[in-house]
């Protein structure tokens, strides 16, 4: 009977055409993962594509290889096909015309003569024939790619590769490493099992870059021997460490500073500052010339620098009566659990809820809900 992997590199093997796709709430170590395992298949002449949904064109990874093809949404998925009966009748010419949002096709005959029962219609097959999904605990968090395309997410094998508990295992396929730091390092040993010769440069930057992301430069308090044997390999596959460094360390833009100063000035910490929190507002974001997509750098800095910190809260004012609430969750809390009250959505790791109430309101509200749920986690 075949193990595990095994049986990815046997589908991966036997597929034509495969789509590789992450969370729409994706961090950095996901589109690493995902972008490695892409440039491997295409090394070996694999036709394969990605798909994100909020991938920026300026994104901090954008550095990485292949990150331009990431597409945000599928297109072309399936091809309609008519089908026309020339058993009874000889074609002398085809020709279309458009016209009143109308698709017309014009057959003359040279011999005999169509009826309408010689013409059918039927959809093709799904332009790919395996998904591969990377770190992605449920099919909704990839968004509109999902919620678009349901009916060919169902209807096509599933590898899903992951490293969350609570991983909805979803897949026809689960390889669900809950031991794994990082989706960077599941990837990095099924490729290093599956095709060691084609872990290039390329490839093992990639990686590198993703376990870089998620351990905060190896200063997370979850890092193992593991996550430091994989790195150091990859290291000897040529990974560009001081490329990666200088760009997730060593180039923030502007932006990304001035939105670190409206943070830090409303900056609060909690229960011997296990629970960090802020307040922002559309005009703070307006100041900075940034976004909230912008917070990710802001957070990972914080995280860095407040080793104790379990939870990250952002209070951001949408108007005068509703606030989003941004939870960034460490040390193996889920943040969905934490939100559960909330119609939030994201995954265990970063989820967001809108609540009808005023920035200052639900901030004196939603505090000390969570100072108590950290209280009763013993965090």
């Amino acid at each position: 009977m075949l193990n595990l992997e095994q049986q990815i590199f046997k589908q991966i093997e036997k597929s034509k055409n495969i789509l590789i796709a992450f969370s729409k709430n994706q961090d950095g170590d996901a589109i690493a993962a995902a972008l490695a395992l892409l440039t491997l298949l295409k090394q070996e002449g694999r036709s394969v594509s990605i798909a994100g949904q909020t991938v920026q064109e300026n994104n901090l990874f954008s550095f990485l290889p292949n990150y331009t093809v990431i597409e945000k949404s599928l297109s072309n998925l399936r091809r309609f096909i008519v089908s026309v009966d020339i058993s009874q009748a000889k074609i002398s010419q085809i020709k279309y015309a458009v016209e009143n949002n109308r698709l017309d096709f014009i057959i003359s005959p040279s011999e005999g003569w169509f009826k309408a029962e010689d013409v059918n219609t039927r959809a093709g097959e799904f332009r790919y024939d395996l998904i591969i999904t990377i770190g992605v605990n449920e099919l909704e968090s990839l968004g509109a790619i999902y919620d678009q395309n349901i009916e060919f997410f169902y209807k096509t094998p599933i590898i899903n590769i992951d490293n969350q508990p609570n991983n909805e295992d979803f897949g026809q396929i689960n390889f669900v490493d809950l031991n794994a730091v990082a989706l960077s390092e599941i990837v990095f040993y099924l490729l290093k099992n599956y095709r060691p010769e084609l872990l290039s440069g390329d490839v093992a930057t990639c990686l590198l870059t993703g376990i870089i992301q998620k351990t905060k430069n190896f200063k997370s308090t979850n890092l193992t021997p593991r996550t430091l044997l994989a790195s150091s390999e990859l290291i000897a596959y040529q990974a560009r460490r001081e490329e990666i460094i200088t760009h997730l360390y060593r180039s923030r833009n502007i932006k990304t500073l001035r939105l670190w100063g409206k943070f830090l000035s409303h900056l609060h910490a909690e229960n011997n500052e296990s629970l960090i929190w802020s307040k922002l507002t559309a005009k703070h974001l307006r100041e900075a010339e940034a976004s909230l997509k912008d917070l990710d750098e802001v957070v990972d800095e914080l995280i860095i620098n407040i080793p104790r910190a379990s939870l990250v809260v952002v209070f951001y004012e949408k108007s005068i009566s509703e606030t989003e609430l941004i939870l960034y969750s460490l040390k193996n809390i889920d943040a969905l659990d934490i939100l559960k009250e909330y119609a939030f959505q994201g995954n265990g790791r970063l989820a967001t809820a809108i609540v009808k109430q005023d920035l200052e309101t639900a901030s004196t509200m939603i505090i000390p809900e969570l100072k108590k749920k950290l209280e009763k986690l013993g965090a």
